[in-house]
């Protein structure tokens, strides 16, 4: 199974004690999933449609517990869908227990009408801390991904409409996370892509243990960063030297070969001597070799002067 369908296993067996809660988490899977169907007579019915059997699995549990529909909830499968994956719905034929469910979740307008696309939810279900933790929880159940944090960080919510994606983002943000919205197609995601923050996320939703497996991870991806910077930083640094140790000695030799170690001032001809006879030494090295020895920022003053005297000859040279 992916981490993604791990974190919705784990989300989709806990039930909370308090109404209120399960109510938020079921009006945001029907808001994200499902619809109300409107029949020429009149009568209601409720349909939230899903890929994974966990999710049905829920929204049947909260409704029965929340409700106690059971026997009027049935679960039904269908395959050959558009993606080839099978899709459970959930359905509430009795018109009594929808109307009954349609008032819970606060699904009727000031003149007793509902859309058959349900809006974005009614804000006093999510006024309480606790009830936004649902909210948010029900919504990824019913439309959200995480990717395999040990190949990239990513949480994203699919939601179908604008003013949908834009209530989800204000619940996110009172939690501290800085969800941001961007379109795809015809719907609006709701995404995170900071590892720290989908830790929270995880948090949020009370997902402790899939949170436990993503820090694990986090650390795991940290540290081989942190090592593998500290590789390529040191890599860099032994090829800068090796570079330089390598202009050096042509220049020394150019010098050599053109005037002649001996006439250079005793200091620059010994520093010369020193580093064609260790041409793998760092400076530090080299400064101890001298009598007397000389600091790193000396070493470098005299290979900077060899350097200098030897471009000062090949100019005077080609002039």
């Amino acid at each position: 199974m992916s981490f993604s369908g791990d974190v919705k296993n784990e989300l989709s067996r806990q039930v909370g004690t308090a109404r209120h809660c399960n109510l938020a988490e079921l009006a945001a899977m029907i808001g994200m999933c499902g619809s109300v169907c409107i029949s020429a007579l009149g009568r209601y019915r409720i349909r939230i449609h899903t890929e994974n059997v966990t999710v049905a699995r829920k929204c049947f549990t909260l409704l029965k517990k929340t409700f106690n529909i059971g026997s009027d909830v049935s679960v039904c499968l269908h395959k050959g869908n558009k993606t080839g994956n099978q899709v459970y719905t959930v359905l509430v034929k009795d018109h009594d227990a929808v109307i009954n469910i349609l008032h819970a979740l606060k699904l009727f307008d000031a003149d007793g009408e509902v859309a058959e696309h349900v809006s974005p939810a009614n804000q006093l279900l999510v006024q309480k801390s606790c009830c936004r933790r649902a909210f948010i929880r029900g919504a990824f159940l019913a439309a959200g991904s995480i990717s395999n944090p040990r190949k990239s960080y990513h949480f994203e919510i699919v939601c179908a409409s604008e003013d949908r994606a834009l209530q989800l983002q204000a619940l996110i943000r009172t939690f501290g996370p800085d969800a941001k919205i961007v379109q795809r197609k015809k719907h609006f995601i709701v995404y995170i892509k900071e590892g720290a923050q989908i830790v929270d996320m995880l948090n949020i939703m009370e997902a402790h243990i899939s949170l436990m497996d993503l820090e694990n991870i986090r650390i795991v991806r940290d540290m081989r960063n942190n090592v593998n910077r500290k590789v390529n930083c040191e890599a860099a640094n032994i090829n800068k030297t090796v570079n330089a140790a390598v202009r050096q000695i042509e220049d020394i030799r150019y010098l050599e070969a053109v005037k002649g170690i001996e006439k250079l001032p005793d200091s620059l001809a010994d520093i010369a001597m020193l580093r064609l006879a260790h041409p793998d030494a760092s400076l530090k090295e080299l400064g101890e070799m001298l009598n007397p020895p000389v600091g790193k920022s000396g070493v470098n003053h005299r290979l900077r002067k060899l350097s200098q005297l030897a471009e000062e000859l090949r100019q005077n040279k080609e002039e």
